[in-house]
């Protein structure tokens, strides 16, 4: 269960890198206070739920998780979203990057 919660801290950790963009890093509150919002609501749940993951795993690998899937899945978002470039380069480091966290997940036991 502990890693269920931490994937969900991890995704969570994608919404609030995603809602700060789309608040425009917290700025013209006027107009983009729902976003602004959801990146707060976003922040809490994702801290909320690495806590509580690392209650039963290792905060050394919970961290490592948490933010590997925060920055996969902020760079996802990036591509398919915000159409930032994909060159063969960066996907070798993402991959590499999903191969070290299912390492730490095999790793744990």
């Amino acid at each position: 269960m502990a890693w269920v919660l931490l994937i969900l801290g991890g995704l969570f950790e994608v919404g609030f890198t995603t809602c700060l963009t789309q608040s425009k890093n917290l700025t013209h509150w006027s107009k983009n206070w729902p976003w602004a919002i959801s990146f707060f609501a976003c922040l809490i749940f994702s801290m909320y739920l690495l806590n509580e993951a690392s209650k039963h795993i290792p905060m050394g690998t919970c961290y490592a998780v948490w933010t590997g899937i925060g920055a996969v899945g902020t760079v996802i978002v990036g591509i398919v979203i915000y159409h930032e470039p994909t060159n063969i380069l960066r996907m070798v480091f993402i991959f590499t990057l999903i191969a070290s966290i299912i390492g730490l997940k095999i790793s744990h036991g």
